[in-house]
């Protein structure tokens, strides 16, 4: 075994003082809080990514849409006038636009699922099963 710190070999747990044995404690201890806040960063940005490309595609969607109201606009003011070729082709432009907002708009909403709950439940649960342990080991070294 060796120390957390300065990586030079550790005494046998029996050779080593009490005042040692918290040292090293107290540095795993430092280090496993460290490594679960770098764990818990990481999950958090992967979320944040989802939930960005989500609204992202959310506000594509919404720009598509808007062209496809503004092909529809068209396609009624070509009906109007009465030029059945100039309306028809507006309104398959409007069926196909407003198509394609339906479906990015629903690849956006399973994007921002996929980032809720915005909670590191990897990091939480690795910490409570840290803080288990130790609280064990305690309540055995104590009988």
């Amino acid at each position: 075994m060796t120390h957390v710190v300065d990586r030079r070999p550790a005494p046998p747990v029996g050779e080593q003082s009490t005042a040692e044995l918290v040292q090293r404690a107290s540095e795993q201890f430092s280090k496993l809080v460290r490594d679960e806040l770098a764990l818990a960063k990481e999950e958090l940005t992967e979320r944040g990514k989802h939930a960005g490309l989500g609204v992202g595609l959310f506000g594509g969607g919404g720009l598509v849409a808007l062209f496809g109201m503004g092909a529809l606009v068209a396609a009624v003011i070509l009906a109007l006038a009465i030029v059945l070729p100039g309306w028809a082709a507006a309104l398959i432009v409007a069926a196909l636009l407003f198509g394609v907002a339906g479906v990015l708009a629903l690849v956006g909403r399973s994007q921002v699922r996929q980032a809720s709950p915005p909670q590191p439940s990897e990091a939480v649960s690795n910490v409570r099963a840290d803080v288990d342990t130790v609280r064990a080991a305690v309540r055995d070294g104590r009988r």
